[in-house]
């Protein structure tokens, strides 16, 4: 039996990369940080990641 390889987790990049005040992308919603330390995340830190994006998206700022 094969156990078949999980999926990446996907870059949240759109490929238009501009900070606003608040350190956040204002394409993907990730802090500077996150995005400079996404490469080298696990699988586990991206879906963190994810989850405060999805936060940032329904206007948690603050996170």
């Amino acid at each position: 039996m094969t156990i078949p390889k999980p999926t990446p987790v996907p870059s949240p990049c759109l490929g238009i990369c501009e900070l606003d005040n608040d350190d956040l992308c204002t394409a993907c919603l990730r802090s500077g940080l996150e995005i400079a330390n996404w490469g080298a995340m696990s699988d586990d830190e991206k879906r963190r990641v994810w989850a405060l994006i999805r936060r940032r998206e329904r206007g948690e700022r603050g996170i």
